[in-house]
């Protein structure tokens, strides 16, 4: 079975379009961060050095510290999919970040993005 195309690009490569689309409905790279942290368990050091060593999608959310235990309350469609019905775990995780940036860019409040638990920023 081959890997999807995502599976093998870089973060690094996707990063900067995640931070442009925020930043045009004027969100910051730091709420990005933010929400990649709450999703991977991450430390902002460690979300740096994957970025630098541009560390593909798999790598990235297979040795992320934690995934956080609530990201099964993101739902709704991303990239034209229903989320809950996502078989794929991978493609599931990245489809998740992929939704927290979206509502991120579309103006929701912090609080709902990260479902209530929101971690602290001093990482």
């Amino acid at each position: 079975m081959k890997k999807h195309r995502i599976y093998t690009m870089s973060f690094a490569s996707v990063y900067p379009l995640y931070i442009t689309k925020v930043e045009k409905k004027g969100r910051t790279k730091e709420e990005v961060d933010q929400v990649v942290r709450w999703l991977t368990g991450y430390k902002q050091v460690e979300i740096e050095q994957h970025l630098a060593a541009e560390t593909n999608f798999e790598t990235f959310f297979e040795q992320a510290p934690k995934l956080n235990e609530n990201r099964s309350l993101i739902t709704g469609i991303i990239c034209g999919v229903r989320i809950e019905e996502i078989a794929d775990p991978l493609m599931k995780e990245i489809r998740y970040l992929d939704k927290l940036v979206d509502e991120l860019a579309k103006g929701k409040k912090m609080d709902k993005i990260l479902r209530a638990t929101i971690i602290g920023d001093s990482e």
